[in-house]
């Protein structure tokens, strides 16, 4: 093995050029497969950091007629407090919720996630506190939260790691008694899922918990549904016995509480949940990066079947001194491994690199990002890739050599080894499938650029320019609360360049607004809480419409003195009016959110429609309160310029902390910001397709110029013949300009076959375009033929340039 090694690198360092491309050829496919790879390790493939997560699960609550659930909705206490006792098929039950507070500061508060857990989640989690103690009986006595657990990054990050934080205290927005720190928990643990919150502005299921509070169910409210739930299975316990365990005790229950008719638990593995979103986008993207590997192999399996051409009366005269065919099929398969292992090495170091263009290009893209890393996972990678391309690489090399005929090699030799027939229908096929592997991943790359494009031409209905948003927050007490936002509407209203300034709760594009349940008024009523109408609701102050360029279609618009002492009031959106009062009698109408028993809120106007949640939904029925009566906690600042936004952001900070020094500020962003990160998954993936395509297309390109050039080689003789015989130049040109079209047109049909299959997996990024859009196939394919094209015209000009009397010198 030594020996054949040492030759090998001798031959590769013997033609340093076909070397050079051949390693950067793998390399480029390997380092496309190991990013990608690193990033699937990195967010799909790490486990979290609970004691044997695959026996967790989620319980989720879903309606029982099958219908969509247009509002998420948690677990009354009352029933799954009766699960931990009655459920066999489960080793604990847990319930948790998403909290969202302040950690008050002198100089500026910061905004702190956290959950509120119950006495069995650390139990059912496994985890355990990695410095003081976790939650104990005491700790979830009724009144005030007296004991907190932090996070371990919110730990190193605010208090630098330090230990003697035990015992203390820290002050929390709207908490009376400051609580003090009984421990810090273990790194990396994120919040479980709380779709009931997940409209909240600072929800982030993919976030770091910050800190833990105990939380035990209030008897008053036992009956609400706002608790999320997690639970073990025991060890001989599958998924669909829980299931089944808990719709039984479900049903039951609801048979004696009309409240809870309708729900039915709906198990979910809780790793298959967390990683939902980033499987939905990196499945895909190693799919395209897969077949940049195949490309590169193929034209490193070319170079290398063209190399073993010119080598062929060197093969001819080792076997015939002696050197039996296994050995030179030892002998070929080394040299493809070295080759394979060197583009790995390559590869490695790019995948290094293309992984840190990753995270700066993704964004919001790819959930966890920040947990993929460049370390052993992708050096086992690359040398699984490396070997896997010598097998795909020299596989034909090597079978050519061992079939080769020693004799009849001798008997033909010529100046130079050329292709027969078969070697070029072989080449021919290998560059076939390199083109309609490229045409695949130039269709997916054109469907998002056109996505991309339809995008952009939606009307979504308000104005994006010249608007600063940022998070503001009195956390002082509800007592400051009207204060506070009047004078800091006064205050940034007066600042030079600032046309209007709105609190909004609810900013479109950011998935913030209240999930609500509620009856309206010339509606049959429900008859069970599943029946009820669910409708997002946003809060904003005057000015806010104006601000947005939404227009008032009727009625009139919020004012300041729509405040808590007032008729409570809304107004709605056309859908809305569209849907619930088509002959439009609706400005004075009522809708309940508590109860037909209790005072409703009246609209009083109609603004025009905007697409709020996603750009590529159309606008759906909505209500706007008052801020001024919701009093939302945790709200957006808008503001609208005269110019760049931007250049205000100090003013108006300064002016908010003019106010109140301990107002918290965060997150400053023009809508156009908000805008880009909501399209963040889509420009990612369509981003990479085209880097794909971009490298594929190369390589391909390459191959199809190698082919022709082979093919022109090989038929010298027969060219020279032709011209001979009195075929002129563009005969010539025409013949091989013919070859080379035939092969890119059988890759380009077969790619278009391919291509209309594989987009499918991207369908859930497309708008307004579908998988198999023919348009769209149509452009790639007459685009890339035109390119190809190109391609083959030194080949054909070679061609042409044949000078007969050359040619047939050696008959």
């Amino acid at each position: 093995m030594k020996q054949e090694m040492r030759f090998a690198i001798r031959m590769l360092l013997k033609q340093p050029g076909f070397s050079l491309i051949a390693v950067l050829t793998l390399a480029l496919g390997i380092g496309a497969t190991s990013a990608v790879f690193s990033l699937i390790q990195g967010v799909l493939l790490t486990p979290p950091p609970y004691k044997k997560p695959q026996q967790l699960v989620l319980v989720p609550a879903g309606r029982t007629d099958g219908q969509k659930q247009e509002n998420p909705r948690g677990w009354p206490a009352q029933q799954w407090m009766e699960w931990q006792k009655e459920a066999k098929s489960f080793e604990g039950i847990a319930a948790y919720g998403w909290q969202f507070n302040f950690l008050i500061r002198n100089e500026g508060s910061q905004s702190i996630q956290g959950m509120q857990v119950t006495k069995d989640y650390l139990r059912v989690t496994g985890l355990q506190p990695v410095l003081g103690r976790g939650f104990e009986e005491q700790d979830f006595a009724t009144g005030p939260v007296k004991a907190i657990l932090l996070g371990y990054e919110f730990w190193r990050r605010t208090f630098n790691g330090d230990p003697q934080i035990l015992g203390k205290t820290v002050r929390i927005s709207r908490w009376d008694v400051p609580p003090t720190v009984i421990g810090v928990m273990p790194p990396g643990v994120r919040f479980l899922p709380s779709p009931g919150a997940a409209k909240e502005p600072n929800y982030n299921v993919n976030a770091l918990v910050e800190f833990w509070s105990p939380a035990e169910p209030d008897p008053k409210y036992i009956k609400d549904p706002y608790w999320n739930l997690v639970a073990r299975l025991s060890d001989r316990a599958t998924q669909q016995q829980g299931q089944g365990e808990l719709t039984v005790l479900a049903a039951r229950e609801a048979r004696s509480e009309k409240q809870f008719e309708g729900f039915a638990p709906q198990l979910q593995s809780l790793t298959e949940e967390m990683n939902q979103d980033g499987r939905r986008i990196l499945v895909p993207l190693l799919g395209a990066a897969a077949l940049v590997l195949l490309i590169g192999c193929g034209n490193a399996a070319a170079l290398l079947l063209v190399r073993g051409l010119q080598r062929q009366q060197e093969y001819a005269v080792r076997n015939a001194m002696g050197m039996g065919r296994i050995a030179l099929l030892r002998q070929v398969v080394t040299e493809s491994l070295l080759l394979a292992l060197l583009g790995g090495a390559f590869g490695v170091g790019l995948a290094f690199g293309v992984v840190k263009l990753f995270k700066l290009i993704a964004g919001h893209a790819i959930p966890r990002l920040e947990d993929v890393t460049t370390g052993w996972v992708v050096l086992v990678w690359g040398l699984s890739a490396a070997v896997a391309a010598s097998v795909l690489a020299g596989v034909f090399p090597a079978l050519w050599a061992f079939r080769l005929q020693p004799m009849e090699v001798l008997k033909n030799a010529g100046p130079k080894g050329t292709a027969g027939l078969g070697e070029r229908r072989l080449l021919r096929g290998v560059t076939m499938a390199q083109t309609a592997l490229t045409l695949a991943l130039l269709v997916g790359a054109g469907l998002l650029i056109r996505t991309m494009i339809n995008i952009a031409r939606v009307p979504s209905g308000y104005n994006t320019g010249h608007i600063l948003t940022m998070s503001v927050t009195e956390v002082r007490g509800y007592s400051e609360w009207a204060s506070f936002h009047r004078h800091a509407l006064e205050r940034v209203a007066s600042i030079p360049g600032v046309q209007y300034a709105a609190f909004a709760w609810g900013v479109p594009l950011t998935g913030n607004n209240w999930p609500a349940t509620l009856e309206i008024e010339g509606q049959p009523p429900a008859t069970k809480e599943s029946e009820k109408t669910a409708l997002p609701l946003r809060a904003v102050t005057e000015d806010y419409f104006k601000l947005m360029g939404l227009g008032m279609l009727g009625g009139r618009e919020f004012r300041s003195s729509d405040e808590g002492k007032a008729l409570n009031v809304a107004i709605v959106n056309r859908a809305f009016a569209d849907r619930y009062f088509p002959h439009g009698d609706m400005i004075g109408r009522k809708f309940w959110l508590d109860g037909r028993d209790k005072p409703g809120t009246e609209i009083i106007g109609e603004v025009s429609n905007g697409r709020m949640d996603d750009l590529t939904q159309q606008a759906s029925p909505e209500i706007y309160l008052s801020l001024w009566q919701a009093t939302a906690f945790s709200k957006h600042l808008v503001i609208r310029t005269t110019a760049d936004p931007r250049a205000v952001l100090v003013a108006v900070e300064r002016e908010l902390r003019a106010v109140d020094p301990t107002a918290a500020i965060e997150d400053p962003k023009t809508l156009e910001q908000i805008r880009d990160d909501s399209l963040a998954s889509r420009t990612f993936a369509m981003q990479l397709l085209v880097g794909f395509s971009v490298v594929g297309s190369m390589l391909t390109l390459i191959g199809i110029y190698g082919v022709l050039s082979l093919s022109v080689a090989s038929r010298r003789r027969e060219l020279a013949i032709r011209s001979a015989v009195g075929a002129e130049q563009k005969d010539i040109r025409n013949l091989i300009l013919g070859e080379g079209f035939r092969l890119i047109a059988g890759g380009v049909l077969a790619g278009v076959a391919l291509a209309i299959v594989l987009s499918r997996v991207l369908r859930t990024f497309l708008f307004d375009v579908q998988p198999g859009d023919p348009i769209t196939l149509i452009v790639v394919a007459v685009l890339f033929v035109g390119v190809a094209l190109m391609a083959c015209w030194v080949p054909v000009r070679r061609a042409a340039k044949v000078d007969p009397l050359e040619a047939l010198r050696y008959e």
